[in-house]
């Protein structure tokens, strides 16, 4: 048995809650977005720039950048503990599972800071 050491919300409820609201955050700045784009006829870089520069979108794309980490690592950590087990890699498969981890939390702390950075004008 895998023991949810590396699990975002440590237990299964919170995991599958947590994927849930990040779901529906991303569904509905999805729709948001293409609400936006349908309705706005000349869509220029200054319209887009400040569109993107008002608070309001700054928050929005914060909470979309915070809820597609959160919802990838659930994912990914689902995926790795049902797929790197000793049946597939022997004694092992603890060290592959938690070296394939660290690899995808890194690489999500990477894309959410430069995420932040870009949407907060840090860049």
């Amino acid at each position: 048995m895998v023991t949810p050491v590396t699990s975002l919300g440590r237990n299964g409820l919170y995991d599958w809650l947590i994927q849930r609201v990040s779901a529906v955050i991303i569904g509905v700045y999805l729709i948001g977005m293409l609400g936006y784009l349908m309705s706005t006829g000349d869509l220029d870089y200054g319209s887009w720039k400040s569109f993107m520069g008002s608070v309001c979108m700054q928050i929005a794309n914060t909470l979309l950048v915070i809820s597609v980490a959160a919802h990838t690592w659930v994912g990914l950590w689902g995926v790795t503990t049902d797929y790197l087990t000793s049946l597939t890699f022997g004694k092992a498969a603890t060290g592959v599972r938690l070296i394939a981890q660290l690899a995808i939390a890194l690489a999500l702390v990477v894309y959410l800071l430069w995420g932040l950075v870009l949407i907060w004008g840090g860049a």
